[in-house]
């Protein structure tokens, strides 16, 4: 049965069957998106113009792409948390994901070229990334703890590594590895709160806004996993 946008009760509040259908209907979702993810990248980096389209994100300044890639992801986010048609959230998700496609093809073309980044780069990021994502959802549906107190944390440390990163691509230094790992943890609260609020705060009619913010911190996750391992080279 679908759930009316009228619904002010959360998840937390719905019958054991809603609540299984929501969660259900954000993981696949989120399994939707992310090989929707895989594909456009797919796409983009066997496409003749990938090389150049990079080389220009790159020598735009890194700082305008970043800032288009916010203000997408700040639209895609508003519809699918809105409370119109069906259509306009599924809109939102796939705009984010389209956005995070591209912005992922510099480090990807980086990551599968040779003598640039570490060969078995990519995978092995890619296992990481699900290892750590399955570990903190375990821990969250495990404990049934409500990490809403992460969010306060969560936005100071988000616009103190923006900012550490805007001053980084204005005087050209590299952040290095003990910020990626820094990072790394950021995404994984990020992750933990996220699931803690499918299991708490969404309305049962949420189920496209969720993934979408699994999504996001699983790509915020998989993009400094990765930069680890090219590192290592």
């Amino acid at each position: 049965m679908e759930i009316g946008y009228a619904n002010p009760y959360t998840v937390a509040a719905a019958q054991p069957t809603e609540r299984a259908i929501f969660i259900r209907n954000t993981y696949l979702h989120l399994a939707f998106a992310i090989l929707a993810f895989v594909g456009v990248e797919y796409y983009l980096v066997h496409a003749p113009w990938a090389v150049a389209l990079a080389g220009k994100m790159i020598g735009v300044s890194w700082l305008l792409v970043l800032g288009a890639f916010m203000a997408v992801s700040w639209v895609a986010n508003r519809w699918a948390l809105s409370g119109g048609s069906r259509g306009k959230q599924y809109a939102g998700l796939g705009l984010f994901v389209v956005a995070e496609a591209l912005i992922f093809l510099p480090l990807i073309l980086m990551a599968t070229s040779p003598g640039v980044g570490a060969a078995d780069a990519l995978p092995k990021a890619a296992i990481v990334t699900g290892f750590l994502f399955a570990a903190l959802t375990a821990v969250a549906f495990i404990t049934r703890k409500d990490f809403s107190f992460l969010r306060t944390g969560l936005a100071i440390g988000g616009m103190v590594a923006l900012g550490i990163i805007v001053v980084g691509i204005l005087f050209g230094f590299n952040l290095g590895t003990w910020f990626a790992g820094a990072m790394v943890l950021f995404a994984s609260g990020s992750i933990l709160y996220t699931t803690s609020q499918i299991i708490h705060q969404y309305r049962p009619d949420q189920h496209v806004a969720a993934s979408l913010g699994l999504f996001a911190g699983v790509a915020l996750l998989f993009w400094y996993v990765l930069q680890i391992f090219m590192s290592r080279d």
